[in-house]
């Protein structure tokens, strides 16, 4: 799975875990919403649980979330579910020619341009919490899943 795939399913699970948040969050329950195997949810809410952003119960006893949503931000989550072989939103190809002028210098051209995107994704995901998008979701709907 990829990161921004990662990215949205854990965005997802903590909104339902907060909307649903006087219910029972399973995976199975879970799963059903973001409409993936229950493994799938599994496996991410392990490195949520990691992250300190939800405690992880096995069983029927679900899922919570560990901090209020006013307090986790969506870099938070990012970081959560990064995985560390994978560099960022970028990442240049390895041994390009160093006999070919533009294999010589692709990487120093071109890093400090992807550092830079990288930092400002960072930025913006800094600014915007949890609680944002929950109350996003709350504007539109009315029912937590059935």
């Amino acid at each position: 799975m990829t990161i921004s795939s990662r990215f949205a399913v854990a965005i997802h699970i903590l909104s339902l875990l907060e909307l649903n948040k006087d219910g029972v969050s399973t995976s199975e329950y879970i799963s059903g919403s973001v409409n993936t195997n229950p493994v799938v949810i599994r496996r991410i809410m392990s490195m949520l649980s990691k992250a300190g952003l939800a405690n992880v119960r096995p069983g029927v006893a679900g899922a919570k979330l560990a901090r209020d949503i006013s307090e986790i931000t969506l870099l938070d989550v990012y970081r959560a579910v990064h995985v560390v072989e994978e560099d960022g939103l970028f990442s240049v190809h390895e041994k390009p020619n160093p006999e070919c002028p533009v294999g010589r210098n692709i990487q120093t051209s071109i890093e400090p341009i992807f550092s830079a995107a990288q930092k400002a994704m960072e930025d913006t995901l800094a600014k915007v919490t949890l609680q944002d998008i929950v109350e996003d979701i709350g504007g539109k709907e009315t029912n937590v899943c059935d």
